[in-house]
């Protein structure tokens, strides 16, 4: 297709949305996931626990894998989101494959890191298969993820520990860029200040047992959105519903005077 002036187009409300949630076991992100609208689990791990949700088996290779994303593609079916849970369970299954390719033991017997670098080819086609069922069949997509705190080297400020995706740099990187939403799950915490005496006091953390869904990156964790969403959502996929058709309302994001 020649491309014109004539091919411009203006887009017209929000698709699907593609999520990553993300966070310490049991904060409850698979619950999150699902409230979605008809959910199907590709389950990695065995992270569903009691809740009766709509699953393939548990997925153990890269090649069940792509089997499950054919099967939601090519098959007619009622489901409206997809659920991986979780992506760095999936990660050593993407490692296996690629030591499998090249006949090579482990990762890190490429050396130099090409492993990793190889691993971005199938990190790309997952992304791919994705983007097909949310732009061709209207599926919403859910990534869910485990946090671990490493060292953020900082090019401005001093380093720091921060909540990260529990992924490798790269493929990390990679899955972020592709989502509309990395959204951190995690309880709310507030600061008390105790007196200690002879004018000194101590504070402390202390969590509030509220979860929420923090939506903007923070110097203590990663996170994004595109959808000009509130920094804090309550954690439930109702409420991130909510605040996805405000932020998608120009008229409630900015209301007109009214005439007199």
């Amino acid at each position: 297709m020649a491309i014109s002036l004539n091919s411009i187009s203006r887009a017209a409300g929000l698709s699907a949305p593609r999520v990553l949630i993300y966070g310490d076991a049991g904060t409850g992100k698979t619950t999150v996931a699902a409230g979605a609208p008809a959910p199907i689990f590709l389950p990695t791990e065995d992270g569903l626990g009691k809740l009766v949700v709509d699953a393939f088996p548990m997925l153990t290779s890269w090649s069940s894998v792509i089997e499950a994303l054919s099967a939601l593609y090519h098959e007619e079916h009622q489901f409206q989101t997809l659920v991986l849970d979780s992506v760095d369970h999936l990660e050593p299954l993407i490692w296996q494959q690629v030591c499998m390719d090249h006949n090579k033991s482990s990762i890190e017997e490429f050396g130099y890191g090409k492993g990793y670098v190889e691993a971005l080819t199938h990190w790309r086609t997952l992304m791919q298969w994705l983007n097909a069922l949310r732009n061709e069949k209207g599926m919403a997509i859910i990534l869910i993820a485990h946090a671990e705190i490493k060292r953020f080297e900082s090019p401005e400020v001093d380093s720091f520990d921060r909540y990260q995706i529990k992924l490798h740099k790269r493929a990390s990187e990679l899955v972020q860029e592709s989502m509309d939403c990395v959204l951190f799950a995690n309880y709310k915490t507030v600061v008390q200040k105790e007196d200690k005496g002879f004018g000194q006091t101590k504070s402390r953390g202390v969590s509030t047992g509220q979860r929420l869904l923090y939506t903007e990156a923070r110097p203590a964790f990663v996170a994004k959105n595109r959808y000009s969403l509130p920094t804090e959502i309550p954690m439930s996929w109702d409420a991130f519903s909510q605040a996805l058709g405000h932020s998608s309302n120009p008229t409630q994001n900015n209301p007109q005077p009214q005439g007199e």
